[in-house]
């Protein structure tokens, strides 16, 4: 196999991106470096093409090495013909290669090898040709022998038929065949242990689907029902074709001449290719074939069938999970407040942490205004003094236990201090997974977990991406059943997510911490502890180039990380900016052939510098570099160190409250997307409780996921459709 030309076709991209990629990759480049800093050699292949090609890369590279290890093994046994080797060569799957090397696995004990050991396969094999003249029985008689062990010529006929149904259940072509006909024809279903339960998986109680329209979510949710012993879930496959298909292609019908053939189709009886097959070995072979199906493949198929859908389902899972991290991420930083981080809580009071516009952390108070206590005009009191002696203009309020009851208290305190103070109900998913973290307890050695907690709430939303890398992606908490899916996988692909927005908004080396960047391309765990290291050493970086005195960071290492790490207010204007090292000779070959010098950047860019580069593919010549590269420099001159999300919505800032028994069907508001999932979004509009927007409330147009038209962090108007306070339901739809 071609593996660059498959994934040229699979990514419908060209031969030559493939290779150039791949080449780069085998360098040991990461994907960020690649997608940013060779898009001349790719053709601008994205990060998200680079993962997918990474992935099959690594996926085709085992295929390859699993086709060399059946053949070599089968060639061992010298079974192996140029046949079977040209199969086992276009096998696309392991699937198919598992497949095609089954007949020569070494097996365990099994009935067919027992029958075996008792002499009994020349008679399977006379049984199979099909030429028999006398009955079954009578032929068996010739195998009964008490040395071997077999005793009458029923054992001697089970036996036979062992070895068959062995034989056919090892057969590639009738597994593929019967798997694709399975997958295209066969239900799943599920039935309820005990249906007078009262569970969420009411739906799947009675619950059938053809294994084609098995949507990823549904897959999932029987997939964990089953494991919690409440649901039994059953693949139906196509029994009837199936049996007929391998009928087919095992009982054989002697060949007819013409005048044979016209009396065959004047009889209706005889309407069946089979019927006129042997008389003698006809009812033993469909016994075996029935018996190879139900007892052997079956089973077998069943496991594939599920297994693939699950494989299916969490792979589209992970990409939703993905997205909406991405998304989460990639929220614009709320910068310029000093913000107040409020984890609610009821019996051990809510905890307060004061953050400046830095960051750094102030004061820290616990107040007691929810029940049992309900101490509201003391946590008032508390409030109006922190207030006032920070500035605090903002208030950040995690979304877990009491943050209804907290808010009630936040906004009549509001009205009563009349300041332009206003609040923002923050996702606090992972925030205690923080602060029990042992990075936490590093960073806050005097703060007690919900302290600290409090200060993550208040630092994820002056700047998401940086408070969010702390914590491991999967307890961020914007999919949907993440704890039921490969858990490597999931955590790959979610490290990737995060790994590709720290590198496009980049990181200020003088400020960030070791986790921000563990994420920078070329950077590993202990590179990162050691950059942090020599900062406390010896100051601030005043050059890029001081990277390379860091202990154990090499020219390679350097090459990759040092476009992505910024230098505000350092010895060159280029290391502020996401120009690579590598180009800087070009970028001041191209400020001076425009009439600018470097200097000129540090008044925050040079406004109109890409419109006055008339010729970029001529200029890009004339430097030394790639037209690509030379477009990508020139945006950057003119607004240096860019931040993409920037150009996202910002959160909704509140100052009064609703309760879900407002809420009105017809009531028009204004929501946030917490989350998108498979079949809707749930949105905050500011009751506490999210409301749902089904996919088929979303937009007038048919789609195939939410995320074609909402992703998270979106502002978007809903109206109310129903609201249910006993089931804590909130129906939303965004169609006027």
């Amino acid at each position: 196999m071609d593996i660059i030309l498959k994934i040229a076709e699979e990514l419908q991209v060209k031969k030559y991106q493939v290779e150039a990629a791949v080449g780069l990759i085998d360098e040991g480049n990461t994907i960020p470096f690649i997608s940013r800093y060779r898009k001349e050699a790719t053709g601008a292949l994205n990060d998200e093409q680079l993962r997918i090609l990474s992935e099959r890369l690594v996926y085709l590279r085992n295929l390859e090495e699993k086709k060399e290890q059946v053949i070599a093994t089968i060639r061992e046994q010298e079974k192996l013909t140029p046949e079977l080797e040209a199969q086992i060569l276009a096998a696309e799957t392991l699937v198919v290669v598992e497949d095609l090397y089954r007949p020569y696995r070494p097996k365990r004990r099994t009935r067919a090898t027992i029958a075996k050991e008792k002499g009994l396969e020349p008679f399977a094999e006379q049984i199979m040709a099909q030429k028999m003249s006398i009955p079954v029985e009578k032929a068996a008689e010739a195998f009964i022998s008490e040395e071997k062990g077999v005793a009458n010529v029923q054992e001697a006929i089970d036996g036979a038929k062992d070895i068959l149904a062995e034989q056919i259940s090892d057969v590639a072509d009738y597994r593929i065949r019967i798997r694709q006909m399975t997958a295209k024809e066969g239900m799943v279903s599920s039935e309820a242990k005990d249906d007078s339960a009262d569970t969420v998986y009411s739906l799947y109680y009675h619950f059938e689907q053809p294994i084609a329209k098995m949507a990823g979510h549904r897959t999932l949710a029987i997939n964990r029902g089953e494991k919690e012993k409440i649901l039994t879930v059953k693949v139906a496959p196509p029994k009837e074709k199936v049996l007929t298909y391998l009928e087919k292609q095992i009982i054989k019908a002697p060949r007819l001449n013409m005048a044979g053939l016209s009396n065959m189709m004047q009889n209706a009886k005889a309407a069946t290719v089979t019927a006129q097959a042997n008389p003698y070995t006809t009812p033993v072979l469909r016994e075996v074939i029935e018996d190879a199906y139900d007892r052997l493949i079956a089973p077998s198929i069943e496991r594939e069938i599920r297994n693939d859908l699950t494989e299916k389902a969490e792979e589209g899972a992970i990409k939703v999970f993905g997205k909406n991290l991405e998304q989460l991420l990639m929220q614009p930083p709320v910068a310029g407040h000093v913000v107040l981080g409020w984890d609610p809580a009821f019996r051990t009071g809510c905890k307060l942490a004061v953050v400046d516009a830095t960051g750094k952390v102030l004061d820290t108070a616990v107040i007691y205004p929810t029940a049992p206590q309900n101490k509201v005009a003391e946590a008032k009191v508390v409030l109006k003094k922190l207030v006032d002696k920070y500035g605090i203009t903002l208030i950040s309020v995690g979304n877990g236990t009491a943050s209804r009851e907290s808010e009630q208290v936040i906004v009549e305190f509001l009205k009563e201090i009349k300041k332009p103070v206003q609040y923002v109900i923050v996702n606090e998913a992972g925030a205690s997974v923080y602060s029990a973290s042992k990075l936490a307890t590093e960073e806050f050695p005097h703060f007690d977990v919900a302290q600290r907690s409090a200060a993550s709430i208040a630092r994820r939303l002056q700047d998401p991406l940086a408070e969010l890398v702390k914590i491991e992606p999967k307890a961020i908490g914007v999919g949907q059943y993440q704890h039921d899916m490969n858990q490597k996988h999931l955590g790959e692909a979610l490290s990737g997510v995060v790994e590709d927005c720290v590198n496009k908004v980049g990181v200020d080396l003088n400020t960030a911490s070791a986790p921000l960047l563990e994420y920078v391309s070329g950077i590993t765990k202990t590179l990162a502890k050691n950059i942090v290291a020599y900062r406390e050493e010896n100051g601030r970086f005043t050059d890029r180039k001081q990277l390379l005195k860091v202990a154990k960071l090499g020219p390679k290492a350097y090459e990759q990380c040092a476009g992505f790490l910024r230098i505000r207010d350092g010895k060159n204007p280029l290391d502020a900016t996401s120009v690579h090292p590598e180009s800087y000779e070009a970028a001041e070959k191209l400020l001076d052939a425009l009439g600018y010098k470097p200097g000129d950047l540090n008044g925050g860019g040079i406004p109109g510098i890409a419109k006055k580069i008339t010729n970029s593919a001529q200029m890009a010549e004339e430097f030394g570099i790639g037209e690509m590269t030379l477009i990508d420099i020139a945006k950057e001159l003119e607004k240096p160190g860019r931040d993409p999300r920037e150009e996202m919505q910002k959160p909704i800032l509140r100052s009064d409250v609703l309760e879900m028994k407002d809420l009105k069907p017809g009531m028009v508001l204004k929501g946030t997307v917490r989350n998108v999932i498979d079949f809707g979004a749930f949105v905050d509009i500011g009751v506490h409780q999210d409301g749902l927007v089904h996919i088929s409330k979303m937009t007038t147009k048919y789609i195939k996921h939410p995320l074609e038209v909402v992703k998270v962090g979106d502002i978007v108007e809903v109206t109310v459709l129903s609201v249910d306070i006993a089931k804590k339901r909130i129906q939303l739809t965004m169609i006027p």
